[in-house]
């Protein structure tokens, strides 16, 4: 099964400081385990919300676009991994080892498979879903050339 960790951001996140040498090096030693132990598809901190753009759908449908910084720096994030590991459990041991400082936080969500959707997810949902990951898989390996 695959978990998204989000890493929550901070005051210093929205702020915009990077990391320290210190911080990078300790997170960098953090994802070779997640390489090494075969969980981690993909991980990447991202720019503060002040950089952002939501995008609302209200009542009517119609899309809103706002501009960051948005409130409540304890809302945002600031960073992810995705994983896939055997167990609720085992992701949250891989959430536990995250190498945050005081007052770090991470939010584990599981990502949601076919069989979740029972049979809203037909045949023809499927195999469109089917091609879009191909199309998608080969998009990589040619932009990897």
């Amino acid at each position: 099964m695959r978990y998204l960790m989000f890493v929550k951001a901070d005051e210093r996140s929205e702020a915009g400081e990077m990391p320290s040498e210190q911080d990078l090096t300790t997170m960098t030693a953090y994802n070779e385990e997640l390489v090494k132990a075969g969980v981690m598809l993909d991980g990447n901190g991202l720019a503060r919300s002040a950089e952002g753009v939501r995008v609302t759908f209200g009542d009517t449908g119609n899309p809103t676009v706002i501009d960051g910084p948005f409130a409540e720096a304890k809302e945002l994030v600031a960073g992810y991994w995705l994983i896939e590991v055997s167990s609720r459990e085992e992701a949250i041991e891989w959430a536990r080892r995250a190498p945050l400082g005081p007052g770090g936080t991470i939010e584990l969500r599981r990502v949601l498979t076919e069989e979740d959707f029972g049979d809203n997810y037909t045949p023809e949902v499927r195999e469109a879903e089917a091609r879009i990951r191909d199309a998608e898989t080969l998009r990589r390996e040619e932009s990897s050339r």
